[in-house]
């Protein structure tokens, strides 16, 4: 029997990394369901907020990944409405999977052709209709939406949400009928078993893998580094999207108190961050708000205890003495949990760390969240009799 093929339209995809978590969502899907499916990727022959076009594409053409992965690179110069149409009058697919809200040309007008052309269409929400998604560019966002519901865009269109607030999110914007399934992403491929943690370094080691910006909470974590007492080496990953809010950020590292040992390594590539968690004791991060959050997932997975805000699907993580889920709004709440892990001794850390292996071990060998996710891609099994 002939795989499947499922269309799916991304702004940006491998080689790039610095669009964060949705690339690594693709990714780890397209692992998990490689031997069922073959997938066909439409993405820009470029990397978030770079100038340059991969040097190892063939732009305006498709490319095979592997056997069962296949990336259209769109050059700059071809980004326009044929050839978005001539990708699809060229290719028959079985779904199309949409990423994201707002994209004329990797949203929007895919989910306008397929409607034309009633073929199974999943538009996967990425937390972009959350409260929090309308802290920036609220008003486009909100004319934007009111003109989709007018014009009935999202009709017979399927909703994926990762959780059961984000599908909340969805129907009270999109329309409390609207279709919605829910399918948490999947994690990465890889052994847990392959990793032991050491002891607990003095000073302790923390480490934050995010992109540089407001929303991942950066400058927080630094004016809360500024009240920290004791001694901590905290070193931070990712590539800088806001050249002035990391203007913002510097100023604090310059008065960092001494016991502060603050390092800015740059942007790590995906399949290096498995290799450099490991060297800390803990995983840190204050964002206001994650869909999923991969980076915490895979910390977790290789024994790091976890400090991040209560804006993400990753709840209630003390009571499991895995790491903690602050207000960000309440600096004591941080600070306490900083020292708390400052000051764990080395038989408890070990018990969280064990704890931290174990947990996530739990979540990425979840046989239903994989059932979830297959009941995705197998939407088209059963949507040409709606007409969708």
């Amino acid at each position: 029997m002939s795989k499947k093929k499922v269309l799916i339209f991304i702004d940006w995809f491998l080689p790039g990394t610095n669009s964060g978590g949705p690339v690594r969502s693709y990714v780890n899907l397209i692992d998990h369901f490689e031997d069922d499916f073959t997938f066909y990727i439409v993405t820009r022959n470029l990397d978030y907020l770079s100038k340059s076009q991969y040097k190892n594409t063939i732009p305006d053409n498709w490319n095979k990944l592997n056997e069962h992965t296949n990336v259209y690179y769109i050059s700059p110069g071809e980004l326009k409405i044929n050839t978005i149409r001539k990708i699809y009058k060229h290719f028959d697919a079985d779904l199309v999977l949409v990423n994201g809200i707002y994209s004329f040309y990797f949203s929007i007008l895919p989910v306008l052709i397929s409607r034309k052309r009633r073929q199974p269409t999943v538009v996967s929400a990425r937390g972009m209709l959350s409260p929090q998604a309308f802290c920036v560019k609220r008003i486009k966002k909100k004319l934007f939406l009111r003109l989709s519901r007018f014009l009935n865009l999202y009709k017979n269109v399927v909703f994926h949400a990762t959780n059961e607030f984000e599908s909340e999110c969805i129907k009270q914007i999109i329309g409390h009928d609207s279709n919605v399934i829910i399918a948490p992403n999947l994690p990465r491929k890889f052994k847990i078993t392959n990793y032991t943690k050491a002891k607990k370094e003095s000073p302790v080691r923390f480490v934050n893998i995010s992109r540089i910006s407001q929303e991942k909470g950066t400058l927080k974590l630094l004016q809360i580094l500024k009240m920290i007492t004791y001694p901590v080496i905290i070193d931070v990953y990712g590539p800088v999207y806001d050249f002035k809010y990391w203007e913002k950020c510097k100023k604090v590292i310059s008065i960092l108190p001494n016991n502060i040992q603050f390092s800015y390594k740059g942007q790590l590539a995906s399949d290096e961050v498995i290799e450099v968690l490991p060297n800390y004791d803990f995983f840190v991060m204050l964002s206001e708000g994650e869909n999923f959050g991969h980076s915490i997932l895979e910390a977790l997975a290789v024994g790091l205890p976890v400090l991040i805000s209560n804006m993400t699907p990753w709840r209630n993580l003390e009571s499991h003495k895995i790491g903690w889920d602050v207000d960000t709004d309440i600096d004591n709440n941080i600070i306490n949990a900083f020292n708390t892990a400052i000051n764990m001794d080395h038989e408890e850390y070990n018990l969280w760390s064990f704890s931290a292996m174990e947990y996530s071990k739990e979540f990425i060998n979840n046989v239903d969240v994989l059932k979830m996710n297959r009941n995705l891609l197998d939407l088209h099994l059963s949507s040409h009799s709606k007409n969708i």
